[in-house]
């Protein structure tokens, strides 16, 4: 279950990743991540008000300190780099998440992972940098193809991954620690993530005149859906049912998924490209078995 959970994940933010990065708006990130916290915890909001408040508070705030490093912070640094390096380019940094994850299960941590499962975390962070090395997408602005909004890209990623390792590891901790379900840990690291993006929350004019030919609001809508409810309930099951390590592993094949809308993009990936594809499967069923 925690497999196919991790996998499914990785597939819904890959699908609302290439939908973000479509939307054309006027937000900034941070408007941007707090509009779909916001419509999260909306659809959320019967799992919110039953929360056992009174019964797990140190859990819960565990929670809301989780959901503000990785959602407030992780994804806001995220929505700024995809714009700038495209969704496979993006979500290849993920490969970093891999190894750091392990890295903390072991040290902070004490999970134990096997040889086998560190080398499927190896083979997974080599496929998602060779999809890395390819050229960006065809619609990258010029001004984002500069080296110098190149750099603030890959730096936003990488601050991205920071983040969100580091949430998901307080809240595997939780999960482990309390009898908060998959579905409560994730409403409550999403209205984590919605308070403290609370201030930056000014939406009057957000869409402004000559409206595009395209409505956004269904898009905005369906990009929440996958990637934001769908794929953080996901995920909590996977940080209850696998090691962190092997967890974020599974998690972090959505860059060799985003070959899936590689072409709507404009994106040409070569050969490496599908290499990538097979050493990242190899890699995550080493990692699983491990």
């Amino acid at each position: 279950m925690g497999v196919l959970a991790g996998l499914v994940a990785a597939l819904a933010w890959t699908l609302a990743s290439s939908l973000w990065r479509g939307l054309a708006t006027s937000l900034s990130a941070l408007q941007l991540n707090g509009l779909k916290n916001a419509i999260a915890c909306l659809a959320l909001l019967p799992v919110l008000i039953s929360l056992p408040w009174s019964q797990e508070v140190p859990g819960l705030l565990l929670l809301l300190i989780s959901g503000g490093i990785g959602i407030s912070l992780g994804d806001s640094f995220y929505l700024a780099a995809l714009r700038r390096l495209g969704t496979r380019r993006t979500l290849t940094l993920e490969s970093l998440s891999p190894l750091a994850a392990a890295s903390g299960g072991l040290l902070v941590m004490g999970e134990r992972i096997s040889g086998q499962a560190w080398l499927g975390t190896v083979m997974v962070t080599v496929s998602v940098v060779l999809v890395a090395r390819q050229q960006p997408p065809d619609g990258t602005s010029q001004n984002d193809r500069s080296t110098r909004e190149q750099i603030i890209g890959l730096t936003l990623a990488l601050a991205a991954v920071i983040c969100g390792v580091t949430g998901a590891a307080v809240s595997r901790n939780v999960l482990l620690n309390t009898d908060l379900s998959p579905i409560q840990s994730a409403s409550a690291r999403l209205l984590g993530g919605l308070l403290l993006l609370l201030p930056w929350l000014r939406f009057h004019g957000a869409f402004p005149q000559p409206r595009p030919k395209i409505a956004r609001w269904p898009r905005v809508l369906l990009a929440t859906g996958l990637g934001t409810v769908l794929g953080i309930l996901l995920q909590q099951v996977v940080l209850q049912r696998l090691p962190l390590g092997v967890g974020i592993t599974v998690l972090s094949t959505a860059p060799v998924m985003a070959l899936l809308v590689a072409r709507a993009e404009g994106d040409h990936p070569r050969a490496s490209g599908w290499l990538a594809s097979a050493l990242a499967v190899a890699g995550v069923a080493l990692a699983v078995r491990g």
